[in-house]
């Protein structure tokens, strides 16, 4: 089988100059000896020297020969036919066997290849043979043993070929799997990112330009005169841009601790979150406390922040409520947080679906951001009955507080 590539690494290169020097040599000592012996073909034997060599060095010369197996063929033809003319007039060309076993073994197929060194094996054999003017099985010993080693030496080196073609093609598959899977994980890095962002949005900017938007549709009823006074128009124009950046807050965010949660505990966050309802809107929002207060890792401080900021929103907007009770309970093992209204409700199995215009990303952002932190929000209503939101977290161990709360 032919193995060889159409580029040579530095370690074939350093090879095939080996079996350059190789051969050249063993030319050189064959015309050598003719010419030191005196022999009667002296002359003879270096022109057919020479014209080997030449026949050789094409080789080299012509990148078809690698590539090309019958191209390769003819070439060796060639070469052989020069050789076999120097073993009739030289029995030190017998030495020539050899390289010429490693040619034919690497650039012949596999069975073809086999067939080659066989040939020149037995041609070795009956030339020294011949010189020697008789035959013994050392004479036969020589050059098969030479041709065994090429045959071990050529096959071996094909393996490790071949187990190095293999290794380079998984390393190439590996990396481009790694590639891949580096590719995933960015995209599965930003979907997250944007579903976390949805939220932050949803209850923070979103919910305080929606505050605004309504506290300016108050304030344009409230105000004397005719809609076409200046004071009007002004009023309505701030209303307008409070609704066109209620649609763009809804695209941007801005990932950074909540400001109610810098200096003070949660708890005191949501008793002023109930203070500032019930100061801006017509609904009375009480907080409650119970348990012993713990600290909590602050990704559950804001999660819970979140979700009561969405679900008073959620009521002053939908629910039409005059009351709305927000309980936090610390329960041993777990912290939960209540928002009750005494509301219009709702039917929970057909909340409508989130559109970019009119919102709707309240019930599942409160959901997503429980359950990121394995907790759980239920919700409970029914027309004319008012709602009941109960979410609950569970309280990870102390040392993994401390290590939270340390990062």
């Amino acid at each position: 089988m032919n193995t060889t590539a159409p580029f040579l690494t530095p370690t074939t290169r350093a090879l095939a100059s080996c079996l350059h020097l190789l051969i050249v040599a063993l030319l050189v000592l064959a015309a050598g000896r003719a010419v030191a012996d005196s022999e009667l073909h002296a002359a003879m034997t270096v022109a057919v020297a020479a014209a080997c060599a030449v026949a050789y060095a094409a080789g080299p010369a012509l990148p078809r020969i690698r590539r090309s197996p019958r191209a390769a063929a003819v070439w060796l033809a060639a070469v052989g036919a020069c050789w076999l003319a120097l073993l009739a007039l030289s029995a030190d060309a017998v030495w020539v066997a050899f390289p010429l076993f490693f040619l034919q073994l690497h650039l012949l197929p596999r069975r073809a290849g086999l067939a080659a060194v066989a040939t020149t094996t037995l041609a070795a054999i009956t030339g020294f043979a011949a010189h020697q003017g008789s035959f013994s099985l050392a004479m036969a010993i020589g050059p098969a043993l030479g041709a065994a080693v090429a045959v071990a030496v050529v096959w071996g080196y094909q393996a490790l070929f071949r187990e190095s073609e293999q290794r380079r093609h998984l390393i190439v598959e590996l990396t481009a799997t790694r590639a891949d899977l580096a590719r995933a994980q960015h995209t599965a890095g930003v979907l997250a990112e944007r579903e976390r962002l949805a939220r932050e949005i949803h209850d923070t900017l979103a919910q305080g330009l929606s505050s605004i938007q309504l506290l300016l549709r108050a304030a344009e009823r409230a105000l004397p005169g005719t809609e076409e006074s200046p004071a009007a128009r002004y009023v309505d124009q701030a209303r307008q841009a409070a609704v066109d950046n209620l649609a763009e807050a809804r695209r941007f965010v801005a990932a950074l601790t909540p400001p109610a949660l810098e200096d003070s505990t949660l708890a005191g966050a949501l008793e002023c979150l109930c203070a500032t309802t019930s100061a801006r809107h017509p609904v009375t929002a009480r907080f409650h406390l119970t348990g012993d207060p713990l600290p909590l890792p602050t990704p559950h401080e804001v999660a819970l922040l979140r979700v009561a900021q969405s679900a008073l929103a959620n009521t002053v907007r939908h629910a039409g409520a005059t009351r709305v009770e927000v309980t936090l309970s610390h329960l041993g093992d777990h912290v939960a947080l209540d928002v009750v209204d005494d509301g219009t409700g709702f039917d929970p199995g057909r909340v409508p679906a989130a559109d970019p215009g009119s919102g709707g990303f309240g019930l599942a952002a409160m959901r997503a951001r429980m359950h990121a932190l394995g907790g759980s929000l239920t919700v409970e209503s029914a027309p004319g009955r008012g709602t009941a939101l109960a979410a609950q977290l569970p309280l990870p161990a102390p040392a993994d507080t401390e290590i939270e709360d340390h990062r």
